[in-house]
């Protein structure tokens, strides 16, 4: 399940402004700071977010989030400026508004291009979810503060979703000021936190045992 389909659509394109403003903002030193995704700086970690809304808004649907092709994304935008990997951006957010409009219901909740397992509306809340919890990544890696709003609840929705498709649960997530949610039935475990340390924790970038978890929460394990 995901987030209806007009604050999805609203959200990608508000979320890819805000990320433009943040890489913008970079200095090349910033853009050279190691990042928790190891193995990246944060220029890497904007070249993997440009290079997605490039490669989608342009059609290449196939292999997006694996390995090689997120690989492909990084390599191709390294040595560039801060200044030209926001323009990059800028371009593919342009043309995302009217890409999402011309999906109808059916389509939304039909399979995403390019054989993948989830519809297209998870695949766009997704690509939310990536570039809100991306802007973060870089955040931290530029001692700046993490920022919260709609991106979060966006975030929780994705993790979510992911673990029950593990077969995470049941438990019962509930998350300071975001309500509470079901994963894999009622019953369980009942995990309270603050949501972005749960997001983290999801995701592999903070210790599981801070909130009384195992790996097994990690939807990247």
């Amino acid at each position: 399940m995901t987030l209806p389909r007009d604050e999805v659509s609203k959200g990608l394109v508000a979320e890819l402004e805000a990320f433009e403003r943040l890489v913008r903002s970079l200095s090349p030193d910033e853009l050279q700071a190691p990042s928790r995704c190891e193995g990246w700086t944060a220029a890497d970690v904007a070249a993997h977010v440009i290079g997605a809304m490039a490669d989608i808004t342009q059609g290449r649907f196939d292999g997006q989030g694996t390995p090689e092709v997120t690989e492909r994304q990084v390599i191709e935008r390294r040595g560039r400026s801060a200044d030209e990997l926001a323009e990059e951006l800028r371009a593919a957010s342009e043309v995302a508004p009217t890409l999402l409009g011309a999906f109808d219901d059916d389509a939304w909740e039909a399979p995403a291009p390019g054989g993948f397992e989830f519809s297209l509306g998870e695949g766009v809340e997704a690509l939310w979810y990536d570039a809100y919890l991306h802007a973060d990544d870089i955040r931290a890696a530029t001692g700046r503060p993490s920022e919260r709003g709609d991106g979060l609840r966006a975030s929780i929705e994705h993790v979510a979703t992911i673990l029950e498709r593990q077969g995470w649960g049941p438990a019962t997530i509930a998350l300071d000021g975001s309500g509470e949610r079901a994963v894999g039935g009622r019953g369980g475990r009942r995990v309270v936190a603050d949501p972005l340390e749960f997001v983290l924790v999801a995701t592999g970038r903070s210790d599981p045992s801070a909130l009384g978890l195992d790996p097994t929460v990690n939807i990247y394990r």
